[in-house]
């Protein structure tokens, strides 16, 4: 009977214990795979197969980049904490060993992986196994024995509504990127958007006559978010403050972009910029909870149930593939429940 004692861990004989996080950065697309770009005979067989089943994702399952970009970090991360050569060394054991190095593993930041940070590791290897038997036809360990770490249920963080209001209050509108942030976080609560979703607006793509805007989220799907008052304001103000011509919506370089010619997608803000760009006005707002661009789109969901809006048209809104990922929200934001306990159970 195999036990983890007695699993050599080739990490053990190759790395030293203080082994450096993996950049955080993404990759560039046009070399988006370490595996891409090394096609001299010093590539292993797992690194060979791990840049066919990048090419697959793309030509294949038409992945989006920044997917391709996630399963590229994650199984390069495998190749380095297993140290493995050949798809073929993957067993029982060395699966064990590779969790038990996740649960070691620290971030640039120098931070522990999430469970949900494990398990996205975890189900990206088994999506490899799965290509490797399904489309390779290869004798590997079978993807169905790669078990997820169990998760605890998921914590929302919302932001009350005082702190909302000084939280979208805290930009400086007198100035150009006043203008310009006060305007991201207006529209990340308006519509609930992910970051990679607000960041990849082009101007062309606001529409002041509708209210709406047509975005392309997870998987590719489009779906319509609309603009509140104080959003569609936020974006005039915005929107007129520009000299530019560029594509982008939200870019850094204000003043330098009037001399740019369009497209200018080298002036698109990062997703760094952007997230940073939430906690600035937090602490500037006196938010002690530490508050993300998510948390604009927990709390931009949790205020449509509140007010008596329908589970299935938040989903909708959000853009969830699943309703089970939109009931997260019920937890804190059932009025019902806490009339029922003050009706039946007011002593």
């Amino acid at each position: 009977m195999l036990s983890y004692r007695n699993v050599e861990n080739p990490l053990r004989r190759s790395l030293p214990c203080d082994f450096p996080a993996l950049p955080q950065s993404p990759m560039p697309r046009t070399q988006s795979s370490r595996f891409s770009a090394q096609k001299s005979e010093s590539s292993t067989p797992l690194e060979k197969a791990i840049d066919r089943y990048l090419v697959f994702l793309r030509s294949e399952e038409n992945k989006s980049p920044l997917t391709v970009e996630a399963y590229t970090r994650s199984l390069r991360l495998f190749c380095d904490l297993s140290g493995i050569k050949t798809p073929g060394e993957i067993n029982k054991g060395l699966v064990r060993v590779y969790k038990s190095e996740l649960h070691l593993h620290r971030t640039h930041a120098g931070r522990e992986f999430a469970v949900r940070s494990k398990n996205h590791h975890l189900t990206i290897l088994r999506a490899f196994l799965r290509y490797l038997v399904q489309e390779e036809e290869m004798e590997v360990y079978s993807p169905d024995c790669v078990t997820r770490f169990k998760e605890e249920e998921r914590q929302v963080t919302v932001l009350s509504a005082e702190e909302l209001d000084r939280l979208l209050s805290a930009p400086d509108t007198a100035t150009r990127a006043g203008k310009r942030d006060s305007a991201m976080l207006e529209l990340f609560f308006s519509t609930g958007l992910r970051l990679a979703e607000l960041r990849s607006l082009n101007c062309k793509d606001l529409n002041f006559t509708t209210r709406e805007i047509s975005v392309r989220g997870k998987r590719g799907k489009i779906r319509v978010v609309f603009l509140s008052d104080r959003a569609a304001e936020a974006l005039k103000n915005y929107m007129e403050s520009r000299v530019d011509s560029l594509t982008p919506l939200f870019i850094r370089g204000l003043e330098q972009a009037g001399n740019m010619m369009p497209p200018g997608e080298n002036f698109r803000l990062s997703r760094i910029s952007i997230y940073n760009c939430v906690k600035k006005y937090a602490l500037q707002a006196g938010i002690v909870s530490d508050p993300s661009p998510h948390t604009l789109r927990h709390s931009f969901a949790t205020d449509l149930l509140r007010n008596g809006a329908d589970l299935r048209s938040v989903q909708e809104m959000l853009g969830h593939k699943d309703l089970s990922t939109t009931q997260i929200y019920t937890h804190v934001t059932n009025p019902q429940l806490k009339e029922v306990h003050r009706k039946f159970h007011g002593r």
